[in-house]
């Protein structure tokens, strides 16, 4: 034989001749085929029963426990069963009944990256967003029985991203990320709950929190630039308000004062008149009791007078008179002698005589 055809024996398979596998499998058995179909059968249970082990358990259990703030659920040849179990223990059917706990206390759904487009075609992303919602404990198998055991995530998870997603389509950038983000969460709240409330009655959408969104870099620093710039504003502002306030507050200052010294003033002009009037009033009290008194004096001093002289014409009698005369005469202290006497010294007769024809006679 040449070397070709050894060559060619060599790197020929080697076809197993008739009875000579049944020689081996008598001698030492080959398991080939047997491992084979072993390790596949293994690797089919890994795949498809391993990731339900835990409803696997639950299937397999009599004995199970709904914690607190939950409620027990159960599904009977796939279909969900109207009994609804409190928190604590309860049995059930091995093999038959299937369980799970639903919470109906309030939970939080954290939904993150989602992604949206605002109306000027400038892409964003949402990190966070934080949905706090409570399934009604009435409401659960009427909800599990249309959505399932995760319906958040159709009304929830699926429904954020939709309204994310119409919001900020009809939006602005500046809308979005300044003017209305203080809006978005009441927004997304009110959204979901009135889908909610139409669709799935049973879920409650207590309150939404939204984290600002990510937007491109050099959109932010024009953002901030912006901001920066608007804080400048917002700083001249305050400050002119600020200088107009005290210019304000000097004016208040200056016009209390002036009114406070016009009140004074006027208060001590009317003391003034009050005194001049008071003076015044005083004087015309005195003059008025000058005067009575006066007129009284002058009264008095007539009526003595008018008295008197009532009183001298009832003395002028013609013996008054003579009696006076001669004590007139008798008072005085010389006496003359001569031829001339008479021409001195009347005659009493004579005097008599003058006095009968010079004064009126009295009649009583």
């Amino acid at each position: 034989m040449d070397a070709q055809q050894q060559q060619r024996q060599q790197g020929a398979p080697q076809i197993p001749r008739p009875g000579a596998g049944a020689g081996a499998g008598a001698g030492g058995g080959d398991f080939t085929p047997i491992l084979t179909v072993l390790v596949s059968f293994i690797a089919i249970f890994v795949l498809i029963v391993a990731p339900s082990m835990s409803t696997l358990n639950n299937s397999l259990s009599i004995l199970h426990q709904v914690p607190e703030g939950h409620v027990g659920v159960y599904w009977r040849g796939g279909a969900l069963l109207n009994t609804i179990t409190d928190p604590g223990f309860h049995l059930k059917l091995p093999f038959i009944t299937q369980f799970e706990p639903i919470q109906v206390t309030l939970q939080t759904d954290l939904v993150r990256d989602i992604p949206c487009g605002t109306k000027g075609g400038v892409m964003i992303n949402f990190d966070k967003i934080e949905v706090v919602n409570r399934l009604r404990k009435d409401h659960v198998y009427d909800t599990l029985l249309n959505y399932g055991v995760n319906y958040d995530n159709t009304w929830i998870y699926d429904k954020i991203h939709h309204e994310i997603n119409q919001f900020c389509s009809g939006h602005s950038l500046q809308q979005v990320y300044i003017d209305m983000f203080d809006q978005i969460d009441e927004k997304m709240k009110d959204a979901l709950q009135a889908d909610c409330t139409r669709y799935a009655p049973g879920i409650e959408i207590l309150s939404v929190r939204i984290t600002k969104p990510s937007i491109p870099e050099s959109i932010r620093r024009n953002f901030e630039n912006m901001e920066q710039e608007r804080t400048k504003v917002l700083i001249a502002v305050e400050r002119q308000r600020v200088a107009e306030k005290e210019a304000e507050t000097q004016k208040k200052i200056a016009i209390s004062e002036a009114e406070r010294n016009a009140h004074v003033s006027k208060i001590q002009m009317e003391q003034k008149l009050m005194e001049k009037d008071s003076a015044r009033k005083q004087e015309e009290i005195a003059n008025s009791m000058y005067l009575a008194r006066e007129k009284s004096l002058s009264d008095a001093a007539y009526y003595r007078t008018m008295r008197e002289a009532e009183a001298n014409k009832l003395k002028l009698t013609p013996e008054f008179l003579e009696l006076r005369f001669i004590e007139a005469i008798t008072n005085n202290s010389k006496i003359f002698f001569g031829n001339k006497v008479p021409n001195m010294v009347l005659d009493q007769r004579l005097l008599g005589n003058f006095l009968q024809e010079g004064v009126p006679r009295q009649e009583f």
